[in-house]
C-alpha cells in the first residue's frame, strides 16, 4: 500500500522556520522524483520544490527561492522541506508528491499558517 504522509506544519510567526517532512512507504522510494506542493484557500495548487531521485538537482519556485530548501533521505524514505523567512503568503496546505513515470502519488497533506 503506497504511503506518503506528511508532519510539521503548524503556526508560524512571520519570519519565522517549520521543517516539513513526508515519510514515504509502499513503492519505491530511491526511482522516485519527490515534489512539495502547495494549496492555499480559493487558489490552485502551486508547485513549490522539486527534488531529483538521486538527490542531486533541485529546483524551487521563484516565490521561495533561497528560503526553501528541499532534500531526501533515500535510505529512510524521507523528503523534507525547511522553509525559513516564512511570509503570511506561504500559507497554504503542503503536499508531498512522488512522480516516476506514470505513477504519481500524493499525501493527505499538511497546514501552514503564517500569521503575526
Amino acid at each position: 500500500q503506497v504511503r506518503l504522509v506528511e508532519s510539521g506544519g503548524g503556526l508560524v510567526q512571520p519570519g519565522g522556520s517549520l521543517r516539513l517532512s513526508c515519510a514515504a512507504s509502499g513503492f519505491t522510494f530511491s526511482i522516485y522524483a519527490m515534489r512539495w506542493y502547495r494549496q492555499a484557500p480559493g487558489k490552485e495548487r502551486e508547485l513549490v520544490a522539486t527534488i531529483t531521485s538521486a538527490g542531486d538537482s533541485t529546483n524551487y519556485a521563484d516565490s521561495v527561492k533561497g528560503r526553501f530548501t528541499i532534500f531526501r533521505d533515500n535510505a529512510r524514505k524521507t523528503v523534507a522541506l525547511q522553509m525559513n523567512s516564512l511570509k503570511p503568503e506561504d500559507t497554504a496546505v503542503y503536499y508531498c508528491n512522488a512522480q516516476y513515470s506514470i505513477n504519481n502519488y500524493w499525501g493527505q497533506g499538511t497546514q501552514v499558517t503564517v500569521s503575526s
